[in-house]
């Protein structure tokens, strides 16, 4: 699959939500976070100690987040006298364990949720009455340098206040520490007496120990304790030469440089920014905003160009200018004034600010070209390789290129390796409220250029990871790891060759600048700050081969990983339990892969759900319920239910997070619930045709079924129909300037239509429909179970008519929803009777709008012309499920993209794949 949408969307498409499990029935007596930090390399251990206090066994989750750029290195339980090791796989060879699993009606495997930067991280294990179990995490990561500052965010979330909670974090650097600061949201006035900090020269200490009172006063706490971070800030105290270089008796060194006192480059500066239809609306007005505060930082000496695109190219200037005062208030001017509108022609773009950085060459000046989009290619030449291949032609090396993507819509991977391709890197710019300061702040990282042409040079080294970087830029650093042949101190000589803003400069050996650690950094430390950055490197140079070149590095960072025990995109780590626990497996995904919002955790599911290994088995497998009975997968703790039953101890629905969707052109939906509401089942329950440990029915995965749409016009003999043979969660409206949205999940089951439709309006007014009827409704900050068959929340009016049909009215728009059967199954199928009269309508049901085509030739294969492309069609035939006794009639079967005004990756908000 090319890409997945944000993976907590999934809890607004589910049958019912899920009881959480009764925490008064096991206390968290102890949990302990430590954190070391040596050279900048962080080794984290999170230890929690659970006991079940009850006569009777219970599920006892273990649930923690850890930074996005970190690696999981060991994961244990210590259940009465046993010790149960996580072991680091092979993808494949997990996911043999995980179909061994499966086929013994077992669950699925843990899946990482990605926010902006945590991940997430669990696990659940069933405990015998009045025992004991203590789950204890690794995880490491070597911190990067920004805007002159480390930053270690450490998440404490025990799930419950602790009474023996401690969060250390040491941190010892040899070079010196210049200051230590605490901050995060649990840094707070509430919890200031509960953090001590002491430093000197070389180490400091942070401690965090707030009493269980504190655990549920501050901001970020409550009844169920903590919820968010601690985030410990510091740097080290630099020489304007060579910088750190330790080492230790294995022969393995590792090299900070980051020189003080130079003095900055002037830098020639193109910006290239989408304007296309999909940046409507709040997201091009961040990217005015962020714009204006860029202009705003630009030096006197500094040369810049605009240009914005969609299937045309605009410039403000078409040469570059320099960064004077009139010039930066005409080019405010512009950036006030850039609309949405058109099609995305990125390769024209990108060539054009090439041709410009190109045209205008300086001496000792420090070129970059930066791209902001948020959707894929869809105009002028449009195929990835082709683009990618232009653009790194157009740059030849000369200057790096820099991608943001907007949202989650945005093909993040051919950003990515094109931004790779030409010494730069791809950053995601998350849709929130405050996407206008992520983009500042990007830029702020490559503001000020103090070095080009960097080369690292190591005589008597080998084994060494990157060497040459493009450019170094105030407020960072560069690392370099390495081992020295025949661990032969006396011949390793390194030294640094780059062009700075008047000359070449070297910067070589200088008394002491190398340290050989006597014994302050252990052996093995350093060996692991190198395996880790080489597997992360090697994993960005797969990104950019092919064939046999591109198998030999994935080989060699898959080596490394096992090696090392890192659970990497190329490795799982499998949870093993007690006999008859389910086996579980955890995977780290690719940026872009499984998503969410703005650090919101995945919603944890009910106990004995894990979300797939395998992206064909989502859903349950197994009860969580010692006792429990039900049908496919009951989530109720001491009662049965149907397809997970929503039923909390109080009774009454759980709500629904509010959605905020990462889409193509779709800014949040709304404000999103606190994290200990977001709780659902799976969407879909799995079937087997025996019985689980729990009483429960285990079934195999659903068959993803083909969906036909079906395009009725006026004056042709024969519709047009296009085929969706994947289950997606799709925007099938959406009105901007109403903020008025419709969500579809695909039916996976019922060759038919939809499982679940949700219509939102604004950020407080929600309603959402299953084949049995109303499923939710919000019309403020809580849900509320619906009593009656017509309702109105808010600006949602609904009116069910007997059975088979939902009316609902939105302002000018309306809206019918039919229930439909099929084989057994029953479904919803969406349709539009009134079209609002707005020009900037979008969604599968908007874009439905081919009211004819011309018929080019029939033999040997039928020839069509749809807006104005040539393309062959199938004679197929499609139910139309638009009435309420549905027909079958002939249609041509079309390629979806041409009948689509956008592609289908524009409308797709989740993947199952």
């Amino acid at each position: 699959m090319r890409r997945k949408r944000e993976l907590y969307l999934l809890c607004l498409f589910l049958v019912l939500a899920a009881a959480l499990p009764d925490k008064d029935d096991w206390d968290i007596y102890s949990f302990h976070i430590n954190s070391t930090v040596t050279s900048r390399f962080a080794t984290t251990v999170i230890t929690s100690r659970v006991a079940n206090r009850k006569d009777e066994s219970k599920e006892i989750e273990f649930h923690v987040q850890i930074p996005k750029n970190a690696f999981i290195s060991k994961f244990r339980m210590f259940i009465d006298g046993q010790v149960y090791d996580g072991i680091v796989k092979t993808k494949e060879q997990a996911q043999q364990q995980y179909t061994d699993a499966v086929s013994r009606g077992q669950s699925a495997g843990i899946v990482s949720s990605v926010g902006r930067t945590m991940e997430e991280f669990k696990t659940s294990v069933n405990v015998a009455a009045h025992k004991k179990v203590t789950f204890e995490l690794t995880y490491e990561e070597l911190l990067k340098r920004t805007h002159g500052i480390y930053e270690m965010q450490v998440h404490a979330r025990p799930m419950k206040p602790v009474k023996d909670f401690k969060l250390d974090v040491y941190i010892y650097e040899k070079a010196g520490i210049s200051f230590v600061d605490v901050k995060g949201g649990l840094s707070t006035k509430a919890l200031a007496n509960a953090i001590t900090k002491t430093q000197t020269d070389e180490q400091a200490w942070v401690h965090f120990y707030p009493t269980e009172d504190q655990q549920k006063s501050c901001e970020y706490c409550g009844e169920d304790g903590m919820n968010g971070d601690l985030v410990i800030v510091y740097d080290v105290k630099r020489d304007t030469g060579l910088g750190d270089i330790k080492l230790t008796s294995d022969g393995y060194f590792v090299h900070h440089f980051a020189p003080s006192n130079l003095t900055r480059i002037p830098k020639n500066v193109v910006f290239v920014i989408d304007q296309s239809g999909s940046m409507n609306g709040k997201k091009m007005e961040q990217t005015r905003t962020a714009l204006l505060h860029i202009l705003n930082d630009l030096a006197e000496n500094d040369f810049f160009g605009l240009i914005t695109f969609d299937s045309e190219i605009f410039h403000w200037k078409r040469e570059l200018v320099q960064a004077t005062s009139e010039n930066l208030h005409l080019a405010k001017e512009f950036a006030r004034n850039i609309v949405d509108r058109g099609a995305t022609d990125i390769n024209g773009a990108i060539l054009e600010g090439a041709r410009m950085l190109n045209a205008h060459p300086r001496e000792g000046s420090a070129s970059i070209l930066i791209l902001l989009t948020d959707g894929d290619p869809t105009s002028g030449v449009t195929n990835p390789q082709r683009i990618q291949s232009n653009v790194k032609q157009a740059i030849a090396g000369k200057f790096p290129l820099y991608c943001l993507g907007f949202g989650f819509d945005v093909n993040f991977e051919f950003l990515e390796k094109m931004s790779l391709q030409n010494s730069g890197l791809a950053r995601r710019i998350y849709q929130d409220s405050d996407a206008d300061l992520q983009l500042k702040g990007f830029y702020e990282e490559v503001a000020t250029p103090l070095l080009t042409d960097v080369t690292m040079i190591y005589i008597g080294g080998t084994n060494l990871t990157q060497t040459n970087f493009s450019q170094f830029y105030n407020g960072s650093e560069i690392v370099v790891a390495g081992k020295i042949i025949d661990n032969n101190i006396e011949t390793f000589i390194p030294q640094v060759v780059a062009i700075s803003s008047e000359r070449k400069v070297n910067f070589s050996k200088t008394t002491g600048s190398m340290d050989s650690s006597n014994g302050t950094v252990s052996d093995g430390v350093l060996q692991r700050v190198w395996a880790y950055l080489t597997v992360k490197q090697l994993l960005e140079k797969e990104l950019l081969l092919s064939g046999s070149e591109k198998q030999k590095v994935k080989d060699e960072a898959l080596q490394l990983s096992l090696k090392y025990s890192f659970v990497t995109p190329l490795t799982s780590m499998v949870v093993t339990k007690p006999e008859g626990e389910n086996t579980q497996i955890l995977h780290k995904p690719k940026e872009g892969k499984a998503p969410q919002l703005h650090g919101l955790s995945l919603p944890p599911g009910p106990p004995g759900f894990s979300y797939a290994a395998s992206p064909s088995h989502i859903g349950y497998a197994g009860s969580s319920s010692p006792r429990g009975r039900g049908y496919a997968g009951s989530s109720s703790p001491r009662g049965g239910g149907y397809a997970g039953s929503s039923r909390p101890r109080g009774g009454g629905y759980r709500s629904f997070p509010s959605l905020r969707v990462g889409g193509h052109g779709h800014s949040g939906l709304g404000r999103v619930l606190k994290p200990d509401m977001a709780h659902a089942p799976p969407v879909h329950p799995t079937y087997s045709s025996s019985r689980t440990r729990g009483g429960n029915w285990a079934m195999p995965p659903p068959r993803f079924a083909p969906h036909k749409f079906l395009l009725k016009m006026e004056n042709q003999s024969q519709p047009l129909c296009f085929e969706i043979n994947k289950t997606f969660i799709l925007l099938l409206f959406h009105h901007p300037s109403k903020e008025v949205r419709v969500i579809g999940m695909l039916d996976a089951i019922t060759h038919g239509g939809f499982r679940t439709i949700l219509i939102q309006a604004g950020s407080e007014e929600m309603v959402a429909f299953n084949h049995l009827g109303v499923l939710d409704r919000r019309d403020g900050p809580f849900a509320q179970q619906t009593t009656n068959d017509n309702f109105t929340t808010g600006r949602i009016k609904v009116i069910r008519q007997p059975d088979k049909e939902f009316h609902i009215t939105l302002e000018d728009m309306h809206l019918v929803i039919f229930v439909h059967e099929k084989d057994g199954y029953k479904f919803l199928w969406p349709v539009v009777h009134r079209m609002p009269n707005a020009n900037n309508i979008e969604g599968i049901l908007a874009a439905l709008s081919i009211t004819s085509y011309v018929e080019v030739e029939s033999t040997p294969l039928t020839k069509l012309r749809i807006r104005d492309r040539e393309v062959y069609v199938n004679s197929s035939s499609a139910a139309d499920y638009s009435i309420t006794e549905p027909v079958d009639i002939s249609c041509w079967l079309t390629p979806t993209d041409d009948v689509l005004e956008k592609p289908l990756r524009h409308y797709i908000l989740y993947d199952f794949q």
